[in-house]
């Protein structure tokens, strides 16, 4: 159980609830009730994959998201625009570091702007909130 002031934190803005590994977990609990936890783990594979420095370990990481997340009919398919997911598709061969920039940010707008705001009117929340206000 995290801290009330972490829990309490994860209110104040969307970066606080991901920078908690506890948030993380809880958002993605909370994610996986409306069938969208993809976008969570997406990101943070971006997250992990932006801090890649060898080219060899780049293209595998790249290939790796690109397989689960974004190619059309990934098991794991993300929701993003068709220009997007081509960009990425040209991309893959010879992947740099900022590969999955453009549909990580969209993503992450899409989880702030619509998955975050549900999350802290949610059952999950309020309940994580009552146990950390109980220590």
């Amino acid at each position: 159980m995290a801290p009330v002031n972490d829990v309490m934190a994860w209110a104040e803005s969307f970066d606080h609830l991901l920078e908690c590994k506890t948030g993380q977990l809880v958002f993605e609990d909370f994610l996986r009730t409306e069938y969208s936890e993809e976008n969570l783990l997406f990101w943070l594979a971006c997250e992990d994959y932006k801090k890649i420095t060898s080219v060899t370990e780049m293209t595998v990481a790249a290939r790796r998201i690109y397989a689960e997340f974004v190619q059309v009919d990934a098991p794991r398919q993300i929701n993003i625009d068709c220009v997007t997911r081509e960009e990425i598709s040209e991309n893959i061969s010879q992947p740099g570091p900022n590969c999955f920039d453009r549909a990580r940010k969209l993503i992450y707008g899409l989880m702030e702007n619509d998955c975050y705001p549900r999350f802290l009117k949610s059952e999950i929340y309020q309940a994580h909130l009552e146990q950390a206000e109980k220590q």
